[in-house]
């Protein structure tokens, strides 16, 4: 599938990272000043994870910006080797396939444990495991239907973030046929990747799109990154403009995976009842990691917006923007919107 693409930036600039990142960091750059106007400025594209990634950086030396993106796109194909369901010989194919991997990456165990963490916040909204039932979506879509209630019934149990056991050693699943799918969380894993190795390199100032939002320092020649917020009902419209100063931006909606042309029915899989969530159509999530911003889109439109809510006000730096399905867009009072 493809993966989320609900945020439009005006610089174009996209990109990813590198395994064993740290998933809490705050990305500061390490001295220098921002708003340096005479930097150079070199943007790459690739494609990682199901989605188009690339990334913009801002220095001095133009070779030094070559030399950090280099290793940024470098450090997402490890990742891709290690996490993506597009690969059959990826550690999570195999997984998926055995039930069972020995030895995984380690990279592979912190993002399960990251993983399972936000379940326990979110009261099981997020979970990995949907897996099998987005496989069941899937193969009704092939005849233009919707999976039965006894499909749905039947595959539910296959569900549930804490049958799953990881370890340095082992990551298993404690019932057969459950998978697991990243696509909620390892593209901001890699945008974090990513931000990690452009600092590691000098980079001070840089954006990062790998489907979620992330930045080093601000613009180089403004006070902050506007990234554009997409309509969830007219794509080639914009909700307003967030103003982004080192957090990250993530967006979830009903539009881009439809299985039914009202939005009622879409990739985003509530994984309590194996059905969408009839309330919202576009949730936006800034937050100090692309990981948690994420994540927690995913979970705050599961959640919906009451709920979602309280959800975000328990966690340091996170702010949320919702649209409703009539078009109703309502924000905390801290989501940067212009």
């Amino acid at each position: 599938m493809r993966r989320r693409k609900f945020i439009s930036s005006f610089l174009g600039a996209t990109a990813l990272g590198a395994v064993g990142v740290h998933l809490h960091s705050r990305f500061r750059p390490k001295g220098g000043s921002f708003g340096a106007a005479h930097l150079a400025k070199l943007t790459r594209h690739s494609r990682a994870l199901g989605t188009d990634i690339s990334i913009t950086a801002f220095h001095s030396d133009q070779s030094t910006a070559a030399e950090a993106i280099d290793a940024a796109f470098a450090a997402i194909e490890r990742i891709e080797q290690v996490m993506s369901l597009y690969r059959s010989d990826s550690q999570l194919c195999r997984l998926n396939r055995e039930g069972r991997l020995d030895h995984p990456d380690p990279a592979l165990v912190q993002v399960l444990e990251r993983a399972a963490e936000l379940s326990a916040q979110s009261e099981g909204a997020f979970d990995v495991t949907v897996q099998p039932l987005w496989s069941s979506y899937q193969e009704a879509a092939m005849n233009n239907q919707l999976p039965s209630a006894a499909t749905v019934a039947k595959t539910l149990p296959l569900v549930d973030w804490r049958m799953v056991s990881i370890s340095t050693e082992a990551i298993s699943f404690r019932r057969s046929g459950m998978a697991v799918t990243l696509n909620g969380i390892a593209q901001g894993l890699a945008a974090d990747a990513a931000r990690e190795v452009l600092c590691e390199h000098g980079i001070e100032h840089a954006l990062i799109d790998s489907g979620e939002i992330g930045t080093v320092g601000t613009h180089a020649e403004k006070d902050h990154w506007s990234i554009g917020l997409k309509d969830p009902r007219n794509t080639k419209g914009l909700l307003g403009l967030a103003a982004l100063e080192g957090r990250c931006l993530a967006t979830s909606g009903d539009y881009e995976s439809t299985f039914t042309t009202d939005f009622a029915h879409h990739h985003l899989i509530d994984p309590r009842t194996g059905r969408s969530p009839a309330k919202l159509a576009s949730v936006s999530i800034v937050a100090p990691t692309a990981l948690e911003a994420d994540a927690l889109s995913t979970a705050v439109f599961l959640l919906g917006e009451s709920r979602g809510r309280q959800l975000v006000a328990s966690m340091p730096q996170v702010d949320a923007l919702f649209v409703d399905k009539a078009g109703r867009i309502t924000h905390t009072p801290k989501f940067p919107i212009a």
